[in-house]
């Protein structure tokens, strides 16, 4: 009976995987980024990225935060070095660096003496704002979304960054 619980639960984790992975929107370029996923960094690694543009938002009692150019929230990590992802694997899974193809454009109330980018260990080149290497958070399922505000993964707080390149605290 045990046998058969087991594979039953494996079958049912299979399905759900599998449901899931059919809902999710191609059209906002999220295989580029990776945002939005949790558990393929293969579409994001074999896709070419285009050159990034950083904007700003508003977003409530956070003030104006930095997003990319369809409004979805970028966040900063406190185990990082100025320039430096510390970053990859698992942590790169559910925190998909935000990548440029050449380099970053300012957008709406971003500074572009802020802007860089920082090569990955994979080749990959990482915008960086201010120093910080950003990234998008895969619990942020839509724009505007901050659910990755504060939390402490992979051994370091993660963070909305403002206008001028500063941690966001609660």
């Amino acid at each position: 009976m045990k046998r058969t619980t087991t594979t039953a639960a494996c079958a049912a984790a299979v399905l759900l995987t599998a449901a899931l992975a059919g809902c999710s929107d191609s059209s906002d370029n999220s295989s580029r980024t990776g945002y939005g996923t949790t558990s393929s960094a293969s579409a994001s690694a074999s896709a070419s990225p285009k050159q990034a543009t950083v904007d700003t938002k508003t977003a409530g009692d956070l003030g104006t935060i930095l997003v990319d150019d369809k409004g979805r929230t970028l966040y900063l990590f406190l185990a990082d070095k100025k320039n430096k992802s510390n970053c990859n694997g698992d942590c790169a899974k559910a925190w998909p660096p935000f990548l440029t193809k050449g380099k970053p454009k300012a957008g709406k109330g971003a500074d572009e003496k802020l802007l860089d980018t920082t090569k990955r260990s994979d080749g990959d080149e990482q915008v960086t704002y201010n120093g910080h290497p950003l990234y998008y958070y895969s619990g942020d399922s839509k724009p505007g979304q901050t659910n990755g505000q504060d939390l402490n993964q992979f051994g370091a707080v993660w963070y909305v960054v403002d206008a001028k390149g500063k941690q966001v605290e609660s």
